[in-house]
């Protein structure tokens, strides 16, 4: 009767101990909801400027990039950063478990632009890529000529911090392919096409690109004329937007975090172009683009995220032969 005790007893205590285990394994699966990003993102960015991996709740394989290239945690922008910038903006995408911080850090008396995605799994953080803007970057030349870089426009005209009402906000996919319709006007070549508000901006590294000129194009110019969002692209010599990855959306702020790479017509000797960018969306539409970028070395492959890490061609020179 006893030995019978000790055993229901026993085994009363592995349940017990089983059903705990079961907990806490539900909690770290739970998905992490805004507050829980928010307070993640902040313990992250803390440390990175602290210059402490070991305060940013790292998943034991964390793994990230500055502008493609992996960097093993506190690389990069956690040694030479000193500080955060004046600009700080964040969103989160509970649906992804992934945030974003746009903005600047500094670097000793100078100031990089920065963009940062991050995803949390089981309460750990698992992914940092980040796209760092500097104003000593190389050009599309790969020369300092046509180097983008503007901090005072980007300080003037920063990203709105705002939740939009619920009955103004538009589906999750329809976002999405309002943002997928901007870089098929890029490749297309006219911005006709592109769901976008007229009058919309768009920052490359805090630099504008869209001009001050707000009159209407006429009907068969392309938006040629018209300085918006949706204006320049058969300029732009580029042959595709490849790698399109619609990272996460901020449902609350109607935003988009989308990241590709530009590739250039052939034979051109300018170079690519990786970046992140924030879309921020109103009635469904684009209003405001805010880029950051780099010029990519062409040996470099890009973006060095899924489904692309190992699997995307890595350019290589291209040298005419008639």
């Amino acid at each position: 009767m006893k030995r019978s005790l000790i055993a229901a007893l026993a085994l009363a205590g592995l349940m017990a101990a089983t059903g705990a285990l079961a907990a806490a394994q539900n909690r770290n699966n739970a998905p992490c909801d805004r507050a829980c990003l928010a307070a993640k993102l902040d313990q992250f960015l803390k440390a990175v400027v602290d210059k402490d991996p070991s305060k940013a709740g790292l998943f034991v394989g964390f793994r990230q990039t500055q502008n493609a290239v992996l960097a093993p945690a506190g690389e990069g922008i956690w040694k030479t950063n000193t500080g955060m910038g004046t600009l700080d903006r964040r969103y989160y995408d509970a649906d992804t478990s992934q945030a974003e911080f746009y903005g600047t850090m500094k670097e000793g008396d100078r100031t990089a632009i920065v963009s940062l995605r991050m995803r949390v799994e089981r309460g750990e953080v698992t992914e940092a890529e980040w796209h760092i803007a500097r104003d000593d970057d190389p050009g599309i030349t790969g020369t300092p000529a046509g180097r983008m870089y503007n901090l005072q426009t980007l300080e003037q005209n920063p990203p709105a911090q705002r939740v939009v009402p619920v009955a103004e906000r538009h589906s999750r996919e329809a976002l999405i392919a309002a943002v997928n319709s901007y870089f098929d006007g890029i490749v297309l070549g006219s911005g006709r096409y592109v769901q976008a508000n007229p009058g919309c901006i768009r920052l490359e590294n805090g630099q504008g690109v869209t001009g001050t000129d707000r009159r209407v194009a006429p009907a068969d110019a392309d938006f040629q004329t018209s300085a918006d969002c949706r204006s320049g692209y058969a300029g732009l010599n580029i042959q595709n937007v490849q790698a399109r990855r619609y990272l996460m959306v901020d449902m609350e702020a109607q935003i988009v975090v989308a990241s590709a790479v530009f590739i250039r017509e052939p034979y051109s000797q300018k170079r690519r172009n990786c970046f992140m960018e924030v879309f921020y969306m109103d009635g469904g539409k684009i209003s405001a683009v805010y880029a950051a970028m780099v010029y990519a070395d062409p040996k470099l492959p890009m973006p060095n995220w899924a489904p692309y890490e190992g699997n995307f061609a890595i350019a290589a020179p291209l040298i005419y032969q008639p």
